[in-house]
């Protein structure tokens, strides 16, 4: 009994531990950015779990462009009335443009050109979770 319970605090404090991390700065699509063709939404699986506070940077060219959509159904239905408009193509340019993940909720994050969204490639979201301090 003493050694399951020892065991359990173990488990506990390596959770502690990992879940204990700074912020990251996270490309959106690692090398191949943010473009057409990419399955936006198998990176954010592989790429999860996200933290509050990270940061995910989106570099792309013209067309494209990033937008926050506002609910579940705007993001299934790839309906951007509603949606903020976070860049166009000369912000996501060099660098990128930057989202801070600065909340506990679900972020649903699109581009609006042609088919981008509605072939269901250029779309993801994310939930970031807490750290524990």
């Amino acid at each position: 009994m003493a050694g399951l319970r020892y065991a359990g605090m173990a488990l506990l404090v390596i959770a502690a531990t990992m879940a204990m991390t700074e912020a990251n700065t996270i490309v959106v699509g690692g090398s191949e950015n943010w473009r057409f063709g990419y399955n936006y939404t198998d990176w954010a699986l592989k790429n999860s779990p996200f933290y509050i506070n990270d940061t995910l940077v989106f570099k792309f060219d013209a067309p494209h462009n990033v937008y926050l959509l506002p609910n579940l159904y705007s993001y299934i239905k790839c309906d951007f009335r509603g949606a903020k408009l976070l860049a166009s193509a000369p912000t996501g340019a060099g660098e990128g443009f930057e989202v801070v993940l600065n909340q506990w909720r679900l972020y649903y994050f699109a581009s609006s050109n042609d088919k981008d969204c509605s072939d269901g490639l250029m779309k993801f979201f994310a939930m970031p979770l807490p750290h524990w301090q």
